[in-house]
């Protein structure tokens, strides 16, 4: 008897809707997953039905995001992997830890509670907000050109502005916030389980990222690789934050397969 497919659940981040995980979807499907790509509360259906209505993710946090896709989580058929983005790297961290996911594949992610570095490349990225405590529960918009200087850095204007026009959003402050505050805040909801038995997790970093720069990455395995579950962290030295959804996207996409492969969590293993 054929096995049940497997979900595969992305997860996006800060200012990118979900339709940037388009390529991605269509060549999981073509291996055989089920990929489903929600987006966070208050999204719109379309980035510009979200561009038109960026009230509706005031206030939203990472609380809100966590519990919005164990929502999703729960309602399949069968455990999911988990694929995420910046701060969508961060919830899928936190629901592999929970138990919600037989693997994951954190890209660039957000650092969670306990890491400790600080560089000084994230603290330029993230400083226009940070400064403005009035914007904690508010969202925040990139102009074209701070987004291709803190997001899109590594590569050329040009395209930038072609994912800028197609996929940005408005996003929610108040995650920001609340990872800049994790290590001093009792309860953080950046705080994930690292410890209890999981699924592999493989951890991605981009070498020229600003926004969560390679050490930020790298702690984060530091902590991860205590776990007994199967911890991974690959580098690609010449990306930006913007690697899952620029021109070399497939590059990050083939090295995912690949170790969803060798973790016997390719398609056919359902």
């Amino acid at each position: 008897m054929a096995s049940d497919p497997i979900p595969v659940v992305f997860v996006h981040g800060l200012w990118m809707h979900a339709s940037s995980w388009q390529p991605w979807t269509e060549l999981f499907a073509s291996r055989g997953y089920i990929p489903i790509a929600p987006g966070w509360p208050g999204d719109g259906e379309t980035a510009e039905a979200t561009r038109e209505n960026p009230d509706k993710l005031n206030g939203v946090g990472l609380a809100e995001v966590a519990r919005h896709y164990r929502t999703v989580v729960e309602a399949l058929p069968t455990l999911p992997i988990l694929v995420g983005h910046s701060f969508g790297g961060l919830i899928a961290q936190k629901l592999l830890g929970d138990g919600l996911a037989r693997g994951a594949v954190a890209i660039a992610p957000a650092q969670f509670k306990g890491v400790l570095r600080l560089p000084l490349d994230q603290v330029r990225s993230v400083m226009p907000i940070l400064r403005n405590p009035l914007l904690r529960n508010k969202t925040w918009t990139h102009t074209p050109e701070s987004y291709h200087h803190t997001f899109a850095n590594a590569i050329s204007r040009e395209e930038s502005d072609r994912i800028f026009d197609a996929h940005t959003i408005p996003a929610p402050a108040r995650p920001l916030f609340q990872a800049a505050l994790a290590n001093v805040a009792v309860g953080s909801p950046a705080k994930i389980d690292t410890r209890t038995a999981r699924g592999p997790l493989l951890l991605v970093a981009g070498g020229a990222d600003r926004m969560t720069p390679e050490s930020i990455v790298a702690s984060q395995y530091n902590i991860q690789r205590r776990n007994t579950g199967a911890t991974e962290y690959s580098v690609l030295p010449d990306r930006g934050h913007s690697l899952a959804a620029d021109d070399g996207w497939r590059e990050v996409a083939d090295l995912t397969l690949d170790f969803l492969e060798r973790h016997d969590l390719g398609a056919e293993k359902g």
